[in-house]
């Protein structure tokens, strides 16, 4: 689904549009073009030049411009790929049914079942080659640079998927994907990068084929697999088809319908208000088809900026915005957070021919940011400079995964960031700091200055995980109240989740979820995000610093019931659950954390101040724990005391074993993960604890000695809340109407209120259910006059206590009503 990011400015398209007929020769018509209208009409001769203007600039946004083929880490980029590709033109055997032997695309029962699947994708994989073989011939430094043998190699290959797989005749079969996208955009990109060698028989062959597998139709309704960032994906291919021989309508159809994606969705796939993205229906996808999406359409405003065909659509803007409302949150230091990255966490190693490549958190989150710097090109001047300066803030800050080493992106997208990080004029950005609350998408998002979280839920709208394609096959609990979190200067520099995790944690034990230990299926529970839990309540109230988030939890093909609430704080989340109920005849536990130590960690657990489970394979059980600490990671509280059960251990695995394609060598990762265990069959089971990322042991032994720090006032199945004093703080669940410290309300509502020292109050309110009609809050404090309020207060009562009615909140979508009061 991925694709590299290239760069180009307008600066680089006006050099190479006056270079177009010299070194390059790009666009300049070779033998199939003689039969082209280049000199009938001064119109026909400048419709020609755009176009050749437009090779040019693709060419360009592929190969990249502006750094030097000599200096590192290009000069080794370009020398591999030269080296790869001499091995695929040594291995290049044209037969019938493949190209290479061990990428055989030739189906003997052509389908659409999952043989059938692996078959469509060699043809994926035999176009990928011959673009890289293009690419070598094109890049300098590669070695095999205008080599005459590989120009006849890659010719060769085009003209053999041509006539086997890929032309006007061939039905479809196996997945659509590879023969409406990942086929033609290959195609296509090879036709640009080899255009003055390709005969007019060749150009016009690849022009049917695509035109045949990708017609206008796919574009003609908004719906099905034409949405989110596989409609850009179209787009592309129409826009360079239309290039590629001048034809003016198929650019313009590939602008036109670029326009459905911008505006906010309701429901389905695409961008919400709130700043959710979806896509297949139910996943979180903005570290993923996201990643697609600001790709695809920041080298599309980038190809078609300044020509006949400009994205100009008013909606443009919503995605220009998104870039700080719906990316941004999810990047931290480099990387995109998995839990907005679907079945690709699953991907890690994965086998390409005779290549390992590593995808992580950090690849994906360096494509991204690489994707934004391009579309700040397009953007105003203000939104250019605010973007360069987070990207250059999330690539410095990036301690795991050095952008420079080039390991993350292909020479274009790296030619743009280094020419970034050497801008002294740029200075690093700092992490937007604040809570961010995602409800169309179960997420949220927290930052400050100590650390950064984020959580990850699900409902009957969002998917409990998404596998597919034999991917992702134990993601079972990443939407059961998985608590990611990083802080700032940790021993994992931010790797804790790239580095061998998902393969190597125990499925069952993801760090904050609360889960039944019965043994599920690899897939339990369908494919494409079809296993959702029957509950609609997920979401949460934030005044944009702190917040309030719960889940209603239910498990995976299980009876399991929780009450999840996680409040977040200045340094701090205090997690609570109650209700935990279930009566699989398994155990239940809450993962109070799951550490990655990596290959090798040995850092040292106290609980108490005394050191447990130092050794592999030592597993400790503490009755009434007060507070525990990981160096290197921090800290944990238990408010009162809690059973505790703390196990070290190191764990081996394969990525093939949690996705198909994935590699075969062992991955060994060790582990200290905190338990609440609450047995088997547990009825109305609960647990409180307090995380502080990146405290010291000193700390965490003062926090859990200040019992004035927090007080959770509460914690059921039918109400949680906690007050902290120090901050202004009150915050409560109400799974059911009633009573929290001096809060009433009477509907299931989230509810979040912070005095502050100036003298003022902020009163935030959420319906997680999307149904309460009208609602009333009760909050027995002196209230002088309201401030502030949103359309949806229908009334405000202020004096000895403050009353606010509420109309229908179930149009809110979840959002946070904001209110705020002068106080007496």
């Amino acid at each position: 689904m991925t694709s590299p990011s290239l760069p180009w400015s307008r600066r680089a398209f006006l050099a190479s549009s006056a270079a177009v007929g010299a070194a390059l020769t790009v666009g300049v018509p070779g033998p199939a073009s003689a039969a082209s209208p280049s000199t009938s009409g001064s119109a026909s001769a400048s419709a020609d030049d755009e176009f050749a203007q437009l090779r040019a600039k693709w060419r360009a946004l592929y190969l990249g411009e502006g750094f030097s083929p000599t200096a590192e880490p290009f000069k080794s980029k370009l020398a591999g790929l030269g080296t790869q590709v001499k091995a695929w033109q040594e291995a290049m055997a044209p037969d019938t049914g493949s190209l290479w032997p061990d990428a055989v695309f030739g189906d003997p029962d052509p389908d659409t079942d999952t043989e059938s699947y692996g078959y469509s994708e060699k043809i994926q994989t035999s176009y990928e080659r011959v673009r890289s073989m293009a690419e070598a011939f094109c890049q300098p430094g590669t070695g095999l640079t205008g080599d005459a043998s590989l120009k006849t190699a890659v010719l060769t290959a085009v003209d053999h998927l041509s006539t086997q797989v890929y032309n006007k005749s061939q039905t479809q079969y196996g997945n659509w994907y590879n023969f409406q996208i990942g086929a033609p955009q290959r195609l296509l990109d090879i036709c640009v990068l080899m255009y003055e060698h390709l005969s007019a028989a060749q150009l016009t062959a690849a022009i049917e084929a695509v035109d045949h597998f990708v017609p206008d139709s796919l574009v003609a309704s908004y719906s099905g697999t034409s949405t989110g960032a596989n409609r850009i994906d179209l787009c592309r291919v129409l826009a360079l088809r239309g290039i590629l021989d001048g034809t003016a309508a198929k650019v313009a159809l590939a602008r036109d319908a670029v326009a459905p994606v911008f505006p906010y969705v309701t429901s389905g796939d695409g961008l919400y208000a709130d700043g959710s993205l979806i896509q297949h229906t139910y996943v979180p996808y903005t570290g993923s088809y996201g990643a697609v999406l600001i790709d695809g359409l920041s080298r599309l405003f980038a190809l078609l900026g300044g020509s006949t065909w400009a994205i100009t659509d008013s909606g443009r803007q919503i995605f220009l915005d998104s870039v700080e409302a719906a990316y941004a949150p999810f990047l931290h230091d480099g990387l995109a957070m998995d839990n907005v990255a679907g079945r690709a966490i699953s991907r890690g190693l994965v086998a390409t021919d005779t290549l390992k490549v590593q995808q992580d958190d950090h690849s994906r989150g360096h494509g991204i940011i690489a994707s934004i710097l391009l579309l700040g090109q397009g953007a105003s001047a203000e939104e250019n400079a605010r973007w360069q300066a987070l990207a250059k803030g999330w690539f410095t800050r990036d301690r795991y995964s050095d952008v420079t080493s080039g390991r993350t992106l292909g020479v274009a997208a790296l030619s743009r960031v280094t020419a970034l990080l050497g801008d002294t004029g740029v200075k690093a950005g700092a992490e937007p700091a604040g809570h961010r609350m995602f409800p169309s998408m179960a997420r949220a998002a927290h930052r400050t200055s100590r650390f950064t979280a984020s959580v990850s839920m699900s409902s009957k709208a969002i998917t409990f995980y998404e596998n597919g394609n034999g991917e992702n096959v134990r993601g079972w609990h990443t939407g059961s109240g998985m608590l990611y979190w990083w802080a700032a200067g940790d021993s994992a520099g931010g790797g804790q989740y790239s580095d061998g995790f998902w393969p190597t944690v125990d499925p069952y034990r993801l760090p904050g979820t609360t889960v039944s230990r019965k043994a599920l299926a690899d897939g339990e529970g369908g494919t494409w995000g079809a296993a959702r839990p029957a509950t609609t309540w997920v979401g949460g109230a934030t005044d944009g610093t702190y917040a309030a988030v719960a889940q209603d939890t239910r498990g995976l093909s299980s009876t399991l019931r929780a009450k999840k609430a996680w409040f977040f704080l200045d340094d701090a989340v205090v997690c609570l659950g109650a209700g935990i109920t279930s009566t699989d005849g398994a155990g239940v536990e809450s993962v109070v954390d799951t550490r990655n130590l990596g290959a090798s960690g040995t850092s040292r657990l106290t609980v108490d101040g005394r050191t447990r489970a130092a050794a592999l394979g030592s597993t400790s059980t503490l009755q009434k724990a007060r507070w525990a600490h990981l160096a290197g990671h921090g800290g944990y509280v238990f408010p009162g005391g809690s059973a505790l059960t703390a196990l070290r251990e190191e764990r081996t695995a394969t990525w093939q074993s949690i996705n198909g394609g994935g590699s075969t060598d062992p991955v060994t990762r060790r582990y200290v993960t905190l338990l609440a265990d609450h047995g088997t069959d547990p009825a109305d089971a609960s647990y409180a604890y307090v995380l502080l990322p990146g405290a010291s042991e000193a700390r965490t032994a003062m926090r859990a000695a200040d019992r004035d720090w927090v007080d959770i006032t509460v914690n059921s199945a039918a109400r949680q809340g906690v007050q902290v004093p120090s901050l202004g703080l009150t915050s409560a669940v109400f799974w059911e109407p009633g009573t929290v410290g001096r809060v009433t309300v009477d509907a299931p509502l989230i509810v979040q209120i912070r005095e502050r020292r100036d003298g003022t109050a902020t009163v935030c309110v959420s319906d997680p259910n999307r149904a309460v009609k009208s609602a009333t809050l009760i909050w027995r404090r002196p209230v002088t006059s309201v401030t502030s309020k949103p359309g949806s207060v229908t009334g405000a009562t202020t004096g000895q206590e403050l009353k606010l009615t509420f109309g229908d909140l179930g149009t809110t979508g979840g959002r946070t009503q904001k209110v705020t009061v002068k106080l007496t």
